[in-house]
């Protein structure tokens, strides 16, 4: 099992990026939280993991904070939640903030979140209110990422958050939607918390 990589950052394209390690790249999928402090590419960068094997891929999921990563494995244990629903849920929402909604009832905020429909709601609420003792009191402190430095080569942020959102399970119409107000001028990391962050309030 991989549980942590400290690497170079090569490519960063949410909700992908590669972490070369002594000359191995490894290929980690995370969540807009964990990309959120990120450094650019071609600084270090430190991360938890989790290794998903299936017949036909090994997935490895990157993490900014061990708490992060244990709500995460503590998702995937749901019935019907896989790592995919698990990551666009991470994504919409912090761990306090989801601890608030299990804790509150409150599906209607849980089916903001690309994927939660209502039945899936009621089941987060019944089965995470039972496993709250196996993550919410992990490390909560982030692994050191270094400061960035430099500039990335000039991008279509809009685009790249676009896509990112459509991953995580928005349509395209959706994602169009949530990404009309919001300022352009940012990085692609930045346009998707703004999105997400529009789409929860709204």
């Amino acid at each position: 099992m991989i549980g942590r990589l400290t690497g170079l950052l090569l490519e960063k394209q949410p909700p992908w990026m590669v972490v070369d390690v002594h000359g191995v790249g490894y290929e980690l999928e995370a969540s807009m939280n964990t990309f959120a402090v990120l450094p650019a590419p071609g600084e270090q960068v430190s991360l938890y993991t989790h290794l998903t094997i299936r017949d036909d891929a090994h997935l490895l999921y990157g993490f900014g904070r061990e708490h992060e990563r244990a709500l995460f494995r503590a998702l995937i244990k749901v019935n019907g939640v896989g790592p995919k629903l698990a990551l666009a849920i991470l994504s919409g929402m912090d761990e306090d903030a989801f601890m608030r909604c299990i804790r509150d009832d409150d599906s209607k905020a849980l089916t903001k979140l690309p994927g939660v429909g209502k039945k899936t709601a009621e089941r987060l609420i019944i089965e995470m209110r039972d496993r709250f003792p196996e993550w919410e009191h992990g490390n909560d402190a982030p692994l050191a990422l270094e400061a960035t430095s430099g500039r990335a080569a000039p991008r279509d942020h809009l685009a790249d958050a676009e896509a990112a959102l459509v991953s995580l399970g928005y349509k395209l119409t959706e994602a169009t939607k949530m990404l009309a107000d919001v300022d352009p001028n940012q990085t692609t990391e930045a346009l998707i918390k703004a999105a997400l962050t529009k789409r929860m309030s709204g």
